[in-house]
């Protein structure tokens, strides 16, 4: 067991003598003789004179003594005398002065005030203040020379000279690519947020940097002022943009494997870059039991404007759900703009044309009825995405909410208009201050206006269950079904989740949850139809986030649900 390099006597306040302690730290045991035990207290005795001076105890007396012939012990007795306080801050520009107006507002950032404790820490970091508040003001090479701090025992100040080499005020030209990629040149430079001549910011040349970054196409990317010497004519300073791409083309597989869902292989090829700004171009083959597809879809990045991505889709897609099959074509058109880092809002146009093989019930007859139709879809799809939330896989705090509009117009064997609304929230709130215990709820609200049950394709329609659903419930399990077993999809939705997550040591935690889901045939949910599940789950948490399993089961089991559903992926449920 450690001890006390030295016991701390004097009067001193609480706060100063717990200071003391731990500056001088521990030994692995006490003193074997009284030798070793001057040796502790001398080494303590500097300790404790070296954090007094950083406070502003210039005249502190500190005796360094050993009590004990058997058992020596190490003391030290500290008289810390009066504190100095800072006097007079003075700033001295050792060659350019930078412009009045900005010399004033860095003197205000020096926020050291006569009578203020002559700390070290404080008077280093004022000079820190001066050079940063330069820096944001235009004045890239500011740097600051040696200081002159005099303390007078004479008057217990500390009266510091800050000696600052502010340079020239600095304006900003184009950029200049380096890479041995093929970016285009131009449309790096499109996303610049100064244009020339503007006065250097480094928060404006730290946002290019973010937006290279967060395109996912460059293993590296530096952003630069070029040094003094590379200023151009007209007195303005280049920017040097450093990328490194990543290996151009990427092919990955996968297999997925679900109680609730089957199972399902994947292929994708991908091609970074493949037009010079920063795009991916991705190429998709999934055999599934319920969704399977051939497709492909390119992403722009930064599309006219920094922070829209514009991202354009085609596939050939075959469904075979327990409620519908279809076979057809999907094209779609979106524009995907961000709001800060972690919010966005998007809108675009989807166009569906197919084959459906549908089993529903007709609320005229009151009867099940089948049939195929050839049908065609125009689809407007706005959406938005707040996250207030402290992680994206595994949150601990905040809240998050997504609400989505697609205005849809069918046309073909029928003819029919309606719009399809869905909002979802979701909260996280901590039970200690560390965060190990955390309630995490769901909401999720959907409404069909317009048409009407039979003539709305399956696939527009609402349905509940599964992993990110109702767990417990296989795949579109939640609302009622035909006697043929076929699930009926609704034209309105409700689901709600609770879950309590307990961190349970270093990497492992556990979950409860009880989930509720509802399917509504009017446009309005309906709550007389909730059907339950519960589970638990165990989460093994990995640097990028949680992976997570979870079995649930249904509360009245109806004959045609499972007695568990088990569902394993990375990331919380919501």
């Amino acid at each position: 067991m450690a001890d006390p390099k030295a016991q701390v006597r004097g009067d001193l306040d609480e706060d100063l003598r717990q200071r003391i302690v731990e500056v001088i730290g521990e030994v692995d045991g006490p003193a074997g003789n009284r030798f070793e035990a001057r040796r502790h207290a001398r080494a303590a005795a500097e300790s404790a004179e070296a954090l007094l001076r950083s406070e502003g105890y210039y005249q502190a007396q500190i005796e360094d003594a050993v009590e004990g012939e058997d058992t020596p012990v190490a003391i030290i007795i500290v008289e810390p005398g009066r504190r100095f306080l800072i006097s007079n801050p003075t700033v001295t520009w050792t060659d350019e002065t930078p412009l009045p107006e900005i010399e004033a507002q860095v003197r205000e950032e020096i926020r050291l005030e006569p009578g203020d404790p002559g700390r070290a820490v404080e008077v280093i970091a004022a000079e820190g203040r001066i050079v940063a508040g330069l820096t944001r003001r235009g004045y890239a090479d500011a740097r600051a020379q040696t200081r002159r701090v005099v303390v007078d025992h004479a008057t217990f100040s500390v009266e510091p000279e800050y000696r600052i080499d502010s340079g020239p005020l600095v304006t900003l030209d184009g950029i200049q690519l380096e890479t041995r990629g093929i970016t285009s040149a131009r449309w790096v430079a499109g996303l610049a947020p100064w244009d020339e001549g503007d006065v250097y910011n480094p928060e404006q040349v730290a946002e290019l940097e973010r937006r290279l970054l967060e395109t996912g196409v460059y293993d590296g990317v530096g952003v630069a002022l070029t040094p003094p010497g590379q200023t151009t004519p007209d007195g303005n300073r280049p920017v040097i943009v450093t990328l490194t791409d990543r290996p151009a083309r990427i092919l990955e597989a996968g297999a997925t494997l679900s109680t609730a869902e089957g199972a399902g292989i994947d292929f994708i090829w991908t091609h970074y870059n493949r037009f010079g700004r920063a795009d991916t171009l991705r190429y998709q083959a999934r055999l599934a039991g319920i969704d399977s597809r051939i497709g492909v879809d390119l992403s722009l990045p930064h599309w006219r404007r920094p922070g829209r991505t514009a991202q354009l889709s085609a596939a050939l897609v075959n469904e075979d759900t327990d409620a519908y099959r279809r076979t057809g074509i999907s094209l779609a058109a979106d524009l995907n703009q961000r709001l800060g880092r972690t919010s966005y809002f998007s809108y675009g146009i989807g166009l569906d044309a197919g084959q459906y093989a549908e089993s529903r019930f007709d609320p005229t007859t009151q009867l099940p009825v089948r049939f195929d139709r050839d049908l065609a879809l125009l689809t407007l799809r706005g959406s938005s995405y707040m996250d207030r939330s402290n992680d994206p896989l595994n949150p601990t705090s905040g809240w998050r909410l997504t609400v989505s509009a697609q205005p849809t117009f069918v046309t073909g064997e029928d003819n029919v208009a309606f719009l399809r609304t869905e909002a979802q929230a979701t909260t996280y709130i901590p039970l200690d201050s560390e965060a190990r215990t955390v309630v995490a709820g769901r909401v999720r609200l959907g409404s069909i206006l317009g048409g009407d049950e039979l003539t709305i394709p399956s696939d527009r329609l609402f349905y509940s269950g599964g992993g990110g659903s109702v767990r417990g419930f296989a795949y579109q399990g939640v609302g009622p079904r035909l006697p043929d077993d076929t699930p009926r999809g609704g034209l309105s939705l409700f689901e709600t989740s609770l879950e309590v997550r307990r961190d349970l040591g270093r990497n492992f935690g556990a979950v409860v949850f009880v989930d509720a889901g509802a399917i509504g045939f009017q446009e309005t949910p309906n709550f007389n139809n909730l059907r339950y599940g519960v589970g638990a789950g165990v989460r093994y948490n990995l640097p990028f986030g949680p992976i997570r399993a979870d079995v649930a089961f249904p509360l009245e089991r109806r004959p045609a649900d499972a007695d568990f559903q088990i569902y394993i992926s990375i990331g919380q449920a919501f």
